[in-house]
């Protein structure tokens, strides 16, 4: 995985590897009709810097294009779409037989494209290993049209764009997004027009220049690195190893150094005086990528989708233009898609009323599984019926089933699709459920089920669940309830074809069909990456629609699927730590007289065994199911009236489209000692062509206790609400004892109401109760007409839950080991706290020393484990009462309501609100909780707190740490370098810096990741700390280099990026001004983004004093315009402050660098060098201890943190 962006006030980049792991199964690839493939060699000239020649036996595309047309496909007219969906589509096919789709969108503030294809570490030769994510890292490397290696970023980065790309299973995905600003090519975005021409090349005419192979073999090499310290690559590679070797998912799909050079050596330098590369004792592999590309990058097997503001006809020229070029398929192939292959012949689309097709034994046919890789099986009889036991890195506990099922997108079950209600009733959560037997028993954390793994011809049906250590030892009984589960669903779809099972369908297909109509339109970016790969398996009208389209149950395909989860045809993997495996002798759901092994690539400790034919035959059909276990009933939650508040007649009636509303006052509507409010009736805003997003929410309840606010819907037109609540309050975090206590509350809560309001998260409706420093916050959201109830009962059930829990472990056993179960987990999460990556434990000491007052997490495992939690343990009873003190005493309340909801509702909201938490008298100013930031010395400060000068680094203080994995490979650095806080910089140096992080990042990367391969993990950027402080950081994680030599390569960039700014030009300045602003001003479009927006603006005002309690909703709009220069701007436009307005681009410039010097380059530079050395670095580590300027501990950084300011708080608006 490649990642390029701007830089920007957060942290960016993807730590993932070749597959990004959270969602890394992409799909398929037929491998049909591969006749006549192109073939490739270079060109004359130097090997580096040579293009690529094709030649192909097939039509050559120059006489291809003479006799075709582009082909429309599909018209806008044609298309499926939500009703929110205002966006124009076309899908074309070029005469080179290129497939694209087309989206027209006049208001976008984001325009994207993306290419998909389908070739991923399947395709890989034997060897060479992890060659398709080799490929395509060495795609951003230089074109024949454009052989800079970075011109590609270079030019997203100045249209405020960015790219990325993952190399998957079966398919690769490429992507990009830009701003569009205001010069056009032929109608096109210039911005987007030269990205599309530069992302076309990729396709056309890469380098692979023989310069940069060595480069990015050690890049991919650090990559594969920082996932052998990670669980779920240990897992993921250890799921593949235990598959046929026969099969391409037994592959190593990320590949490192050894792999891809066919046996070399990482550790090998090259001579310094020789002209060729050795690449440490292996063999290049160019010669593999160059077949690779003219094997599977051509037309037929890539799909492209672009976005943009231009209309569908200057968006076809532009794409005819820059993608014609691509080279044309060959001859007789067959795209490796549903589509195409149905096309061909090659799969039956079922027609209704069609018999389904059955083999000779009679047995359910489906059409794609086992059939991409036949004869070979991934998971057959050998891999499957097994029990496997691993070892995790980090503490945890988990049981996974793995079913072996056909593919999930098989033209017969992409009709009626069992397993959505397969897997809605085995992750169930209500009472009677698996879920929630287990979680009653306290065995379990959490249960999920879904498809695990997905390929053209195979997929793995997947249960997970988290187990407790009580869970953990008995682990033979959530297996055998498991599969009473399991034998209870079969047996409802088996013995009752047109019952229960039938109505969970029809439930399900009306959510999906709601939720589609009302589906907002997405992120452009992320509609392009998805919709080019939706290209290959749907009907380009369809294509919005995809996994939406929903038909009726089909019992006889539902049986077929269920047959399918069996024990025989199943997988157990049971992870834990190796001490809950000993005495296993004892269990019946054991591999304890197996012998432990390491899989190759990760070092995944595990044993295995097969599953007794007993015990196979028990779970298969269990003698007895649990009578606690019942199917679910009907959901009540599913809404019925999706009608819109803003087309009420009450809002439409009486109006007079000449008067001006703006004029009529509000109307006192409440008047009593404890509360005044105002009311008015909105019917200003009526304009069709008006942007309602410009309307900010109206401050509906404005007293001591709360203030709330409110603005109905007349945007994006869905039936949805949003209500958001936040209860300040000091007392959560007045000691370590205190936030233990509210977290484990919080927990506890999560899991009780699970029962009470699972239906109605499966409905489309949602809560959220969240404890953080300063504050509680609760939202509720979904559908309108049911949200009222939702509240209602959340609300209700905090306050009956706390009473139950201070009646004490006595009077509720059951809610006890709930309470207990919590504090387990958070103490594991808190411990496996320390296994986090190298860089995550350097940003955290940072934070630890930069903001005031911090609790350690020393501090919070003190609380759960040790000798004081054994004297002064937590209790149930305690837990509430500390809960009660913060949800239901003093506080300072801010709300909104936000969507559907019109003010008669939000003042219902309000009254909820005030009756069960607002009680008490609110908080005062000086009570309310304020956390600061710390200003960090310079040298001369530095050597006054020490004593002794820093020697060792050329930044005042050096926090230095060890990773806590024995196995961790990784050292990181991250240099802080602080400017000052937000209010003393204002909107004029917080805009300098912001720019500097957007001109850093692509710089950074560029110097550190590509040419010094320092690691894969390297960013620059802006942070914020907690209180208003402010730093520019720069970022390494790397598994060759110690983090003071990283320290000093990352200083030595500081310096050349200060000479790169004064030699750019001064127009660079001003084309990265406005793409930081276009990036600032991109307008919400989608509801829950507004909410975020606005939600964030009035959570800002919180802590400050009454002089700023009103939020600033235009703030962004005031700093985007500090980036506005004169001669950008519109003759005659007066902005209103020109005081903040650089007047050219000279002057940015100048100002840029002055703010650079000042920061950054002068003695006086405030700062930190947080280091993090891996295992074998501890020397390192132990040879600094106690010299002057170097933290080795936080009780080293107590001390420092004594002699150190903050910086002022008041916000600098």
């Amino acid at each position: 995985m490649r990642v390029s962006t701007i830089a920007s006030s957060h942290l960016f980049f993807l730590i993932g590897g070749a597959q990004a792991f959270a969602n890394p199964f992409h799909r398929r690839d037929f491998s049909v009709g591969r006749a006549n493939v192109s073939t490739l060699r270079p060109a004359t000239g130097s090997v580096g810097m040579s293009t690529l020649e094709v030649t192909d036996d097939a039509t050559s595309l120059e006489s291809l294009t003479k006799t075709k047309e582009t082909v429309v496909l599909a018209n806008d007219s044609e298309f499926i779409k939500s009703d929110p969906d205002k966006r124009q589509y076309r899908a074309i096919t070029l005469p080179n037989q290129l497939t694209v789709l087309l989206a027209s969108d006049p208001n976008t503030d984001v325009e994207a494209a993306s290419v998909h294809v389908r070739a991923g570490h399947f395709d890989d030769p034997a060897n060479r290993a992890g060659l398709a994510h080799f490929h395509e890292h060495m795609l951003f490397l230089g074109t024949g049209k454009y052989p800079k290696e970075n011109d590609y970023e270079e030019f997203l980065g100045k249209n405020g764009g960015m790219s990325n790309a993952y190399t998957d299973m079966e398919d690769t995905n490429y992507y990009f997004n830009v701003s569009p600003g205001e010069e056009k090519v032929a109608g096109t975005s210039s911005a987007l027009a030269g990205a599309l021409d530069r992302f076309a090349q990729f396709f056309i005419s890469p380098l692979f220049d023989q310069s940069m192979l060595e480069r990015e073999l050690r890049a991919v090499n650090s990559e594969y690195l920082n996932g052998r310290t990670a669980d779920n690559w240990r897992s993921f590679q250890l799921l593949k190893h235990g598959s046929s070797a026969d099969h391409p998912f037994s592959k190593f799909g990320c590949g490192n150094y050894n792999t891809l050079t066919d046996g070399g050596d990482a550790s090998l330098e090259d001579e310094e005086d020789s002209d060729e590369l050795n690449f440490g004792g292996g063999t290049s592999p160019r010669e593999n990528l160059i077949e690779f590309w003219t094997d599977k990058y051509h037309s037929g097997n890539i799909r492209l989708c672009v976005v943009g503001r231009a209309s569908l006809d200057d968006l076809q020229k532009t794409v005819e233009t820059v993608f014609g070029p691509v080279r044309p398929p060959p001859s007789n192939f067959v795209a490796n898609g549903i589509v195409d292959q149905v096309k061909a012949g090659l799969l039956k689309v079922p027609k209704e009323g069609e018999s389904h097709m059955r083999d000779e034994n009679d047995d359910f046919v489906f059409q794609t599984e086992h059939s991409t890789y036949s004869p070979n099986i991934a998971f057959g009889t050998e891999q499957l019926g097994l029990l496997r036991e691993v070892i995790p890195l980090v503490e945890s506990r988990t049981l996974k089933i793995f079913s072996s099922v056909p593919p999930d997108d098989d033209p017969v079950l992409r009709g009626s699709r069992p397993f959505r209600v397969l897997s809605h009733l085995v992750g169930h959560e209500s009472p009677g459920s698996l879920h929630h037997l287990l979680t009653e028993e306290g065995w379990i954390n959490s249960l999920a089920s879904g498809t695990g793994i997905s390929t053209s011809d195979f997929c793995l049906a997947n249960i997970a669940i988290t187990l407790t250590p009580k869970g953990m030892k008995e682990r033979d009984q959530v297996l055998a309830k498991t599969w009473q589960w399991f034998a209870l669903i079969k047996d409802a779809v088996m013995n009752d074809p047109h019952g229960v099972i039938e109505q969970y369908h029809n439930e399900l297909k009306k959510m999906t069909e709601s939720s589609f109509k009302f589906r907002e339109m997405g992120d452009p970016t992320d509609f392009c990456s998805g919709a080019a790969e939706q290209l290959f398996d749907h009907e380009p009208s369809k294509i919005l629609l995809g996994s939406a389209e929903v038909g009726d149950y089909d019992v006889e395909v539902a049986r077929a699927f269920l047959e399918r989860l069996t024990p025989q045809n199943s997988l157990v993997v049971i992870t834990g730590p190796e001490s809950e495996f000993e005495n296993a002798e004892k269990s019946d759901v054991s591999a304890c007289d197996a012998s432990w092994q390491s899989e190759e690539r990760y070092g995944a400790k595990y044993r295995q065994m097969r599953v007794s034919d007993e015990l196979s035959k028990e779970w298969n059909h269990p003698t007895e199911i649990d009578s606690r276990l019942r199917l679910p009933g009907l959901n009540e939650f599913i809404p019925e009236d999706l009608s819109l508040r803003c087309d009420d007649p009450e809002y439409q009636a009486d109006y007079d489209p000449d008067f001006d509303y703006r004029k009529v006052n509000p109307k006192l509507l409440v008047d009593t000692p404890k509360l005044r409010m105002w009311h008015k009736m909105d019917r200003t805003f009526r304009d069709p062509d008006f942007d309602y997003r410009k309307v900010n929410p109206k401050l509906l309840v404005d007293t001591p206790k709360l203030r709330m606010w409110h603005k109905m819907d007349r945007t994006f037109r869905v039936p949805k609400t949003s209500i958001r609540l936040q209860l300040t309050t000091p007392e959560i975090y007045r000691s370590p004892r205190s936030i233990t206590l509210n977290r484990i509350f919080q927990k506890v809560l999560s899991d009780d109401l699970n029962s009470y309001v699972y239906d109605a998260s499966v409905a489309g409706c949602n809560y959220r109760v969240a404890c953080v420093p300063t504050a509680y916050s609760l939202s509720v959201s979904g559908y309108s007409e049911k949200l009222p109830h939702l509240l209602d009962v959340v609300t209700s059930r905090i306050a009956s839950l706390i009473e139950e829990m201070k009646e004490g472990e006595e009077a509720h056993p059951a809610l006890s080991g709930i309470f207990n179960k919590a504090t387990e987990n958070l103490l594991r999460q808190t411990k496996n706290y320390i296994f986090e990556s190298p860089y995550e434990t350097g940003a955290y000491n940072l934070r630890m020393l930069c903001e005031s007052p911090v609790w350690h997490i020393n501090d919070y495992a003190g609380e759960m484990e040790g000798p004081d939690a054994e004297a002064d343990p937590l209790t149930m009873k305690e837990c509430a009462e500390v809960a009660e003190q913060c949800l239901f005493g003093r506080s300072k309340a801010v709300s909104i309501c936000i969507g559907n909801i019109d003010e008669k509702g939000a003042q219902e909201v309000s009254e909820v609100i005030s009756n069960h938490f607002l009680k008490k008298r609110p908080l005062s100013d000086d009570e309310t909780p304020r956390f600061r930031s710390l200003r960090m010395p310079n040298k001369a400060e530095a050597l006054k707190i020490f004593g002794s000068p820093t020697d060792s680094s050329e930044m005042p203080v050096v926090y230095e740490a060890v990773a806590h994995s024995e196995s961790e490979e990784n050292n990181s650095i991250e240099v802080m370098m602080q400017t000052a806080s937000s209010y003393e910089l204002g909107f004029e140096g917080l805009a300098i810096q912001e720019l500097l992080g957007s001109l850093a990042y692509n710089s950074a990367f560029n110097q550190l990741r590509t040419k010094e391969q320092l690691g894969y993990i390297v960013s620059a950027y802006v942070k914020k700390t907690t209180g208003g402080g402010n730093a520019f950081c720069v970022l390494v994680q790397s598994s060759n280099t110690s983090p003071p030599e990283l320290e000093e390569r990352c200083m030595r960039w500081v310096e050349q990026f200060r000479k790169e700014m004064e030699e750019m030009p001064d127009e660079r300045f001003a084309t990265e001004a406005a793409s930081v602003k276009a990036n600032l001003l991109e307008k919400d479009i989608k509801l829950s983004e507004e909410i975020g927006s606005v939600w964030g603006e009035i959570l800002s005002t919180v802590s400050h004093s009454e002089h700023f309690k009103n939020p600033v909703f235009d703030r962004v709009e005031q700093f985007a315009d500090v980036l506005t220069l004169d001669d950008h701007k519109d003759d005659g436009v007066d902005n209103g402050s020109d005081a903040r307005v650089f007047k050219s681009a000279a002057e940015l410039k100048k100002r840029v660098l002055e703010f650079y010097d000042e920061y950054f380059m002068s003695p006086e530079r405030r700062g930190v060098s947080s280091r993090v050395y891996n295992r074998k670095g501890k020397d390192l580590f132990d040879q600094n201890v106690g010299k002057p300027g170097v933290i080795s501990s936080y009780d080293d950084a107590r001390k420092l943190k004594q002699h150190l300011a903050s910086y002022p708080t008041a916000p600098y608006w």
